[in-house]
C-alpha cells in the first residue's frame, strides 16, 4: 500500500513539474482587447493528425521555459501557419517550442486572431495587434522567464511566416507614456527566422489563399503593398534566417528569394538555405532525409548571432 501511495504521488507530482514548463499567459487585459467586438462564435479546434486552432476569440501565448541551467537567454515568438484561415498549432508551434526549449531556448507560442473571424472590427489589424503584444510581453516578463530583452526574436511558418515578416518590417519602439506598461516595450524582433513564408501580396507568386484571407481578393494597391513585406524592409529590419523548398507548389520560394534579396539590398544579415525537396509545411521536417537538419543550421545561426 505504501508503495502504490509513493508511486501514485510520484507520477503527481511529475505531472506537476512536466506542465509547469508550460503556461498559458493572456495576451491582453481582460475585457480590453483592440479591434474586437462581441459576437456569438466560440474558439474551435480540430485535433487529427494536426491540431488545428480557429476563430480565436482571446489570443494568448503558451509560454515554454528550459531549465533556468539551460536557459541561453534567447527567446522565440513562434507563429504557427494555416493560411490566416487556421492555425496549425501543434505541428508549427508547440512541437516547435519544445525542440527549442531542448537547446535552452525559451519559446512562446502565439495563438493569434484570425482576420476570417467576425469578431475583428477591422479583419487585418488583428494579427499585428497580436503579434507586437506578444514581443512587448516577452520583454516585459524576461526577468521572471530568464530571458535577455535583447534576445528576442520571432519564427514564423507560411502564413505565420508573413505575419513575422510583418512584425519586423511593421515594428514600433512603444509608447512611453502608455498606462498599461506592457504598451512602453519595443516591438521589433532582434532576429527573424522564416520558414517556407508567404511574402508577397502583390507578386505573380503569391499565395492568394493567404491574401484573401488577410486582405481581401480585391484589396487597395496601396493596402497589397503595404503587407508585401519584400517591400517594407529596411537598414533597420532584423537579421534573418529563411528555409523554403524549392518544390514548394503552394508558397513559391520566389517568396523567400525576393525577400532575401531585399535585406541584402538594405545589408540587413541574413542567412537563407534551401532544398531541392520537401515541399509546403514540412515544419520540423522529421524522417525527410538531410531536410531534416535545417534545425540544426538554425541553432548554428541563432549561437552565432551578436
Amino acid at each position: 500500500m505504501k508503495k502504490l501511495t509513493f508511486f501514485v504521488i510520484t507520477i503527481i507530482m511529475f505531472t506537476i513539474t512536466s506542465s509547469a514548463q508550460e503556461k498559458i499567459v493572456p495576451l491582453w487585459p481582460a475585457g480590453k482587447v483592440p479591434n474586437y467586438q462581441k459576437t456569438t462564435e466560440t474558439e474551435k479546434r480540430e485535433a487529427g493528425d494536426i491540431l488545428t486552432v480557429s476563430y480565436v476569440q482571446q489570443p494568448d501565448i503558451a509560454v515554454f521555459l528550459p531549465t533556468k541551467k539551460n536557459a541561453t537567454g534567447q527567446a522565440v515568438v513562434v507563429c504557427p501557419g494555416g493560411g490566416y484561415g487556421v492555425l496549425a498549432y501543434d505541428w508549427e508551434g508547440t512541437d516547435i517550442a519544445k525542440w527549442l526549449n531542448s537547446k535552452g531556448i525559451a519559446a512562446i507560442v502565439l495563438k493569434y486572431r484570425l482576420p476570417n473571424s467576425k469578431s475583428n472590427i477591422v479583419p487585418y489589424q488583428s494579427p499585428l495587434m497580436d503579434a507586437k503584444r506578444a514581443m512587448r510581453l516577452v520583454r516585459a516578463n524576461a526577468g521572471q522567464w530568464n530571458i535577455k530583452k535583447d534576445k528576442v526574436g520571432v519564427m514564423g511558418f507560411s502564413a505565420g511566416g508573413h505575419l513575422a515578416s510583418t512584425l519586423g518590417t511593421h515594428f514600433d519602439e512603444g509608447n512611453p507614456a502608455a498606462a498599461d506598461s506592457v504598451e512602453r516595450f519595443s516591438s521589433r524582433p532582434d532576429f527573424m527566422i522564416l520558414l517556407y513564408p508567404v511574402i508577397t501580396m502583390t507578386k505573380k507568386f503569391m499565395h492568394e489563399g493567404s491574401r484573401n484571407n488577410l486582405i481581401g481578393n480585391h484589396p487597395d494597391e496601396a493596402l497589397a503593398k503595404n503587407f508585401s513585406n519584400e517591400l517594407q524592409v529596411t537598414k533597420n529590419t532584423p537579421p534573418t534566417f529563411l528555409v523554403h523548398a524549392t518544390d514548394d507548389d503552394a508558397v513559391p520560394v520566389e517568396n523567400s528569394l525576393v525577400f532575401y534579396q531585399a535585406l541584402k539590398d538594405q545589408g540587413v544579415p541574413a542567412e537563407m538555405h534551401l532544398y531541392p525537396t520537401g515541399g509546403h509545411g514540412f515544419g520540423l521536417a522529421i524522417g525527410q532525409y538531410y531536410l531534416q537538419t535545417w534545425t540544426d543550421r538554425c541553432i548554428d545561426w541563432l549561437r552565432g548571432l551578436k
